[in-house]
């Protein structure tokens, strides 16, 4: 009996290994190595945007009775006020010195053979979200020069945007955080090899 024990304890230790090793994949994945990692700009996710179901928001807006991850009625003129999202935009614009976003929520998920994302796209209309003056926009391939997320003024955003066509940028997601007035504080673009 003893020998048959210690005949499982590789079996062990190569299963701890086995999930050592998926454990740090989901890190790198999802970008949890935090600010002391190296890495200038580095995303700090949030669980519901890295998860399956991405298009809920972190915290549903104030008043929401309405279905999450979606505007409600009474919360039309700042549809995600206070939360996180994960996002498809189809376009962007600047007008009187602001910059507008057409954005739907969408999925990402983790894609089963490599180490990369999926986008499942959003269903139904665009909704036009305004982004704050100073909010950062960290962008990565194909929309910024490298695998890391990089910062880009609003203004090259839009620029790199628009320059993508229109269903190209179906395949694009972005990470967007909003203030209590539902402007865009942040946009992250999602890797994308």
């Amino acid at each position: 009996m003893r020998a048959s024990h210690h005949r499982a304890a590789p079996h062990r230790r190569t299963a701890l290994t086995a999930l050592t090793a998926a454990a740090l994949t989901l890190v790198t994945l999802t970008g949890c190595g935090g600010d002391g990692d190296g890495r200038a700009g580095a995303p700090t996710p949030a669980t519901p945007s890295a998860s399956a179901d991405a298009a809920t928001p972190t915290a549903a807006p104030v008043g929401d009775a309405g279905q999450q991850g979606t505007p409600s009625s009474s919360a039309s003129s700042a549809p995600w006020a206070g939360s996180k999202q994960f996002v498809q935009i189809d376009g962007a614009r600047t007008s009187g010195g602001r910059t507008y976003l057409s954005v739907r929520p969408a999925e990402k998920k983790a894609h089963d053979e490599l180490e990369a994302w999926v986008i499942v796209p959003g269903e139904g209309p665009y909704t036009e979200v305004p982004m704050a003056d100073d909010a950062t926009v960290l962008l990565s391939v194909p929309l910024g020069d490298a695998k890391h997320p990089s910062s880009y003024s609003q203004a090259e955003f839009v620029s790199r945007l628009t320059a993508q066509p229109s269903p190209a940028r179906a395949l694009l997601g972005y990470d967007l955080s909003f203030d209590g007035e539902g402007r865009v504080t942040r946009l992250q673009s999602l890797y994308m090899s």
